[in-house]
């Protein structure tokens, strides 16, 4: 179980906190929804729970233990919004052993397997993969890792409707064995398979029905 308890981050830098005493819950293999509009905090709150930027207060807890910036670099897996401009890899293979070089051909083979481009030569750049496939291969990235929890950012901008609709029956799929927690501002394809779903309006958290409509 995933716990969020008064998370509150106000940089120096800015007039008024980013995030205002967020409090959530979130339990294995669920997927969580954040909506909000640009600006309004999402991206700031999934770079915490990745242990990229350090909370000015608050708790975050895994299964009941505290949790540190280290322990949560850890746990979660960040795929970022378009993160097919963040490829470094000149292969596929040479992307999913970047930062790990001793993977195991089976380890390979059962990340691709997971996120469906298992036919795919592994010596296929990156860069000429579809916009679908490309989603594909940054969470099969992070599925290497193993992580606890999919942290994704956007992961439905800039697909068209095809591939939008083939991406959201994937992350169906993937929360039968990950815990998922997603930021949108567009939540229409999302919603129907978010277990729990809260908006973010000025560092402001508030729940809310997956079921409901939410414009942004």
């Amino acid at each position: 179980m995933l716990y969020l308890k008064n998370l509150f981050y106000h940089p120096a830098a800015t007039p008024t906190p980013i995030l205002k005493d967020i409090n959530l819950e979130l339990a294995p293999q669920e997927m969580g929804l954040i909506v909000g509009r640009s600006g309004s905090g999402k991206t700031t709150l999934l770079e915490i729970l990745a242990g990229l930027a350090q909370k000015s207060r608050g708790e975050i807890l895994w299964r009941e233990q505290r949790l540190t910036s280290e322990h949560l670099q850890q746990l979660g897996g960040l795929v970022f919004q378009f993160p097919e401009r963040h490829f470094c890899g000149g292969t596929i293979l040479e992307e999913l052993r970047l930062g790990h070089p001793e993977l195991t051909a089976d380890r390979i083979d059962g990340a691709l397997t997971e996120v469906g481009l298992e036919a795919l030569p592994l010596e296929t750049p990156p860069h000429s993969l579809s916009g679908g496939q490309q989603r594909r291969l940054a969470l099969a990235v992070q599925l290497i890792r193993q992580p606890h929890l999919l942290l994704l950012d956007e992961p439905t901008a800039g697909l068209d409707w095809s591939m939008r609709q083939q991406l959201v029956n994937l992350l169906a799929k993937l929360k039968t064995h990950w815990t998922l927690f997603v930021v949108t501002h567009d939540a229409g394809d999302l919603l129907p398979i978010a277990d729990r779903c809260w908006t973010l309006e000025a560092g402001i958290l508030q729940s809310v029905e997956p079921s409901a409509s939410i414009n942004n």
